[in-house]
């Protein structure tokens, strides 16, 4: 692994170690300034001024009792020049405060560019598939 990619995948987990921790400032220290996010939950677009919110990230820690386990797997990373993106599966298991254990396998991509020497996340999105038969709900109980 060359030494941009090492550095990716290490921003990547601190980013994981954040969410695993709860900590909203040390989750959003890895986005650019101009970070888009197309997330799990609504809306459809966060852009910077929400994905730098620190008040969203604690909304969403509050609904968890347990520590945030997100595990990529089959991650792939490509570095051209100053950009870069990764992508592959996340495995994010829990439990909510409300006792429901979650246990979610989701596809995720990540978009980078080089600030000052420094790689930083410009864009991230998770998604999961649905349902294709005319009832249009999400597919959560998929594995690899």
């Amino acid at each position: 692994m060359n030494d941009d990619k090492a550095q990716i995948h290490d921003l990547l987990e601190v980013f994981t170690r954040a969410l695993h921790q709860r900590d909203s400032a040390a989750a959003i220290a890895p986005l650019a300034e101009d970070a888009v996010v197309f997330d799990l939950a609504p809306p459809l677009r966060m852009g910077p001024e929400a994905s730098h919110d620190p008040a969203i990230l604690e909304a969403w820690f509050a609904t968890w009792t347990s520590p945030i386990a997100s595990r990529s797997h089959d991650l792939e990373v490509a570095v051209g020049g100053d950009v870069a993106y990764a992508y592959g599966l996340q495995h994010l298991t829990g439990t909510k405060a409300d006792g429901a254990v979650v246990d979610l396998w989701f596809r995720a991509t990540a978009c980078f560019r080089r600030d000052a020497g420094r790689w930083r996340i410009t864009h991230m999105h998770n998604s999961v598939p649905f349902a294709m038969d005319g009832s249009d709900r999400a597919l959560l109980d998929l594995t690899p």
